[in-house]
Order: structure tokens, then C-alpha cells, then sequence
């Protein structure tokens, strides 16, 4: 199987050489610049990533930015922050090619004073109470550790750019019958600070945008059943 593994980045040039070491032998890792000033797209380069530019800043774009640039059968994301670990991904890989799930998403567990800010946790927990209302998952967390089928992922027409993203991804998977399981992972001190939950005002506009993909109706899209159009 061949894997891509999308990393959104942004001033993350400590982070980098411990996260790039950890991506599993045989994968590309795809690090998305998003508007680095630290020589993060530098590092990346000369520790072997493939490094693709989004100008347009936001989470969201990042990710799409990196889901279009990628190739592989299976694409996996993950946070450059070294805060999860991407060799954990094999299993995540490994249970999407076996049929065990269409969409793995990792549920944080902190390891560790200052993983996860209270305020940050607080609001994860508040989004996952929302979707389940809103789709009937009984998921726990909605972090970035996730992998899928690059195909299904593109016929999902993901339209979020800031940090509903993930969200959406998750609620259009829901829409289309997709299973989507979590599995626990370690959530570590990430290097640096948060440029989302680090703050109250992060913290908030990210619930904001996750809000506002809750509101959206179904999306229109006939035909995706099962994650296959």
C-alpha cells in the first residue's frame, strides 16, 4: 500500500526533525507550508519532505492543500507540533486497508501537565456532544490524527478552509455512511505554543468555525454512498 502523510505547518522548525523522523519507512510525508517565517519549508526539505505552499492561510486550507498534492492509495494527517506521534499511523492504515474502518481518527489522551489546556479540552468535548446530536457518532474527540482513502476523502468535496475542517470531514463522512471509529493515542506537550488552543480568543474562534459546519444542512452530493461516488 502507499501512504502520504499530510502535514500542516506553520513556524514549526523545532518541531520538525522529531516529527519527520517518526513518519513510518516507505511513506511521504507532505509537509504544507502555511506562511512560515522560521525556515520551517527549509527543514522540511533537507530532512527529505515533499513541501507544497498554501499561501491562503487557515488549517483547513493546509490540509486540502496537501490532499490535493497527495498521490497515495491511503492519506493520514497529522499536527507538525510534535505533539502526536505519526508512527502511530501503521495501525490507523492498517485497520482502513483490512475494512475495519473507512475513517480512523485518534482520541487524545494527555500525557502530561500542559497537553491540553482545560479550555481546549472543554471545547472539544462541547463539538463532540454537537455532533453527536447532529449525526449520531459517539465519538469522543475530534483531533487531527486521522487516516482514510485519499479518493473517498476527495469525493467528500470538503469546502472548509479555517478550523472546521476536520469537523467537516467527519460530518460529511457521517452523511456519507462511512464507519468512523476512534482509536486512544498518546497527546504529548506539544513543541512551542498553540497558535489555536494556546489561547482563549484560538480556542474560541475555532469552536466558532466547528459551529458553523454543525449548522450547515446535508450536503448535496448523490451518489456517495459509503464513501465511493
Amino acid at each position: 500500500m502507499t501512504v502520504d502523510v499530510i502535514l500542516p505547518c506553520l513556524d514549526e522548525a523545532e518541531a520538525l526533525p522529531w516529527v519527520l523522523s517518526r513518519i513510518p519507512a516507505g511513506w511521504r510525508a507532505i509537509v504544507v507550508d502555511n506562511g512560515s517565517t522560521d525556515g520551517s519549508d527549509r527543514i522540511a526539505r533537507d530532512l527529505g519532505a515533499t513541501v507544497v505552499h498554501e499561501g491562503r492561510r487557515g488549517f483547513g486550507a493546509a490540509c486540502h492543500a496537501g490532499l490535493l498534492a497527495a498521490e497515495a492509495e491511503y492519506v493520514c494527517f497529522c499536527d507538525c507540533d510534535a505533539s502526536l506521534d505519526p508512527g502511530l499511523l501503521v495501525d490507523f492504515v492498517t485497520r482502513v486497508g483490512d475494512g475495519e474502518s473507512d475513517l480512523v481518527l485518534g482520541r487524545r489522551r494527555p500525557q502530561g501537565r500542559g497537553a491540553w489546556p482545560p479550555h481546549a479540552r472543554a471545547g472539544n468535548l462541547a463539538l463532540a456532544r454537537m455532533l453527536r446530536r447532529r449525526t449520531g457518532l459517539r465519538l469522543h474527540d475530534l483531533g487531527p490524527l486521522r487516516a482514510a482513502r485519499r479518493g473517498e476523502l476527495l469525493a467528500l468535496d470538503l469546502t472548509d478552509r479555517r478550523s472546521g475542517y476536520p469537523l467537516q470531514m467527519v460530518v460529511r463522512a457521517a452523511e456519507a455512511g462511512w464507519r468512523v471509529t476512534e482509536v486512544d493515542v498518546p497527546y504529548l506537550p506539544r513543541s512551542g505554543r498553540s497558535k489555536v488552543t494556546g489561547t482563549w480568543r484560538g480556542t474560541w474562534q475555532a469552536v466558532r468555525d466547528m459551529r458553523a459546519v454543525l449548522a450547515q444542512g446535508p450536503a448535496d452530493r448523490v451518489g456517495v454512498v459509503g464513501g465511493v461516488q
